[in-house]
C-alpha cells in the first residue's frame, strides 16, 4: 500500500501528517509513505530527519494583498505539478492524505485530476481554504474540532470527529507533586504554564512579565516557556517561583505540574491541553490565517473547556484578575478541567489511521492490519 502525505508550511499541518503516517505504519508495516511538501515550509528542515521519503516542490501560498506575487504561485504550481507527476509515476500512490496548508494544494489537485482517492485531516474549528475546497473531492475527512463540519461542503465526503493527532499523555502519569518538584516548586503550589508555541508569543511574554512585576497571586508559581528567540529577554526573571525556559522538551512534565495554562489558540496546543484536562486561558494570535485561532478559542469556550481572552484585552492587570478569580474558585477550575477532558481525543492518530486503512480496504488496496 503506497500513500502520499501532503501538508506543511507550518508545524500544525506537518506534525499531524507525521503522527498519522507513523500510526498507519504501526498497524501495517508494509505501508509505504511518501511526503510531499514545500521547499519554503517547515518540512524543509523537519522531513530530512525523519524515516520517510519525501519530495519538496516549489509551492507558494495565494497572496490576497499582493496579486502580482501570485505569478510565483502559478509558476511554482506548474513546476510542482510536473514534479509530483514524476514521483507518482514511480511511487504509484493508492491514496493521498492531505493535512492542509498551501503545501498540500497542488498535490491534492494533482490527485483529484488523476483519480487518486483523497482523505484529509482538518485540524481547526474553521477549516483553511485548501481544506474547504478539496473537501468536495475527498472521500473522508477527520476533524480536529467537530465544529468544522458547519463550514465544509455537504455531499460525498464523510466527516468523522476524531480530534487532532497529538502525543497522548502517558498511561502512568507523573504525580502532580513530583512534577512540581522537578521545577523546584512546593507540592502545595498552584502552577501556571505559559506556552506560546515553539517560537514563543511576544504578547503572552509581555503580559507574563508584567504579571510577575506586579506580583503573582498568592501561592502561584509559573513555568514560562518564552520561545528560543525571546529567551534572552526574559531569562533574568528566573527565580524560585518562576521557571523561565526557552522551550519545553519533554513538555509532559510541565503539563503534569500545571494547574492551568495561558496558551495560544493553535489546534495542537489546545488539543494537548484538553487531553491533559488542563484549564486554559486561550489568547489567540489575531493575525492567524482566517483568524482560525479565535474560532478554536470560541469553540472551546462554548464547550466550557477554556476561557477566551482576546489579545486586544490582554494586559498584566486583566491576566492577574482572571487568574485570581480562577484560583479563588476551585469548582470553576474543576469544571473547566472536566469539560476539557470531554473534548479530549488522545488516541486521534491511531483512530485516524484505522479509518484510513479501512477506507483503503474498501477500495481494494492491499492492506493487512
Amino acid at each position: 500500500m503506497n500513500v502520499f502525505f501532503a501538508g506543511g508550511g507550518t508545524g500544525g499541518h506537518l506534525y499531524p501528517a507525521l503522527a498519522i503516517a507513523r500510526a498507519m505504519r504501526r498497524r501495517n508495516a508494509a505501508m509505504r509513505a511518501h511526503f510531499l511538501g514545500a521547499r519554503r515550509g517547515i518540512e524543509r528542515d523537519v522531513l530530512p530527519g525523519t524515516e520517510f521519503a519525501h519530495t519538496l516542490v516549489d509551492a507558494h501560498p495565494f497572496y490576497r494583498s499582493q496579486l502580482l506575487s501570485n505569478l510565483h504561485t502559478l509558476r511554482g504550481g506548474l513546476s510542482a505539478w510536473r514534479d509530483i507527476g514524476r514521483v507518482a509515476a514511480e511511487f504509484r500512490p493508492d491514496l493521498i492524505v492531505g493535512t492542509g496548508g498551501y503545501a498540500s494544494a497542488v498535490a491534492l489537485a494533482w490527485s483529484a485530476a488523476h483519480g487518486v482517492p483523497i482523505v484529509q485531516h482538518i485540524g481547526d474549528s474553521y477549516p483553511g481554504a485548501t481544506a474547504r475546497f478539496f473537501a468536495r473531492f475527498s472521500a473522508e475527512a477527520y476533524l480536529g474540532f467537530p465544529e468544522a463540519q458547519a463550514s465544509l461542503p455537504k455531499g460525498r465526503c464523510i466527516y468523522r470527529d476524531t480530534g487532532n493527532p497529538i502525543e497522548p499523555p502517558p498511561q502512568i502519569r507523573l504525580a502532580a507533586a513530583e512534577a512540581k518538584a522537578k521545577f523546584g516548586f512546593p507540592p502545595s503550589a498552584r502552577v501556571l504554564l505559559v506556552f506560546g508555541g515553539s517560537q514563543g508569543a511576544r504578547a503572552l511574554n509581555v503580559a507574563t512579565l508584567g504579571l510577575i512585576e506586579r506580583g503573582l497571586p498568592s501561592s502561584l508559581c509559573v513555568i514560562w516557556a518564552t520561545g528560543k528567540g525571546q529567551y534572552d529577554l526574559y531569562q533574568g526573571c528566573d527565580r524560585a517561583d518562576v521557571r523561565v525556559l526557552p522551550y519545553l522538551s519533554p513538555i509532559a512534565d510541565a503539563y503534569a505540574a500545571a494547574d492551568l495554562a495561558l496558551v495560544r489558540g493553535g489546534m495542537m496546543s489546545t488539543s494537548e491541553g484538553c487531553a491533559w484536562g488542563l484549564p486554559m486561558i486561550i489568547c489567540p494570535l489575531p493575525s492567524a490565517a482566517h483568524d482560525h485561532q479565535t474560532s478554536n478559542a470560541r469553540a472551546l469556550e462554548r464547550a466550557g473547556a477554556a476561557i477566551h481572552l482576546p489579545q486586544s484585552q490582554l494586559s498584566p492587570e486583566r491576566l492577574g484578575a482572571d487568574l485570581g478569580a480562577l484560583l479563588a474558585a476551585p469548582d470553576r477550575l474543576g469544571t473547566l478541567s472536566r469539560h476539557a477532558l470531554l473534548r479530549a481525543r488522545p488516541n486521534a492518530a491511531d483512530d485516524i489511521a484505522g479509518h484510513i486503512l479501512a477506507f483503503a480496504r474498501s477500495k481494494g488496496s492491499h492492506v493487512a492490519d
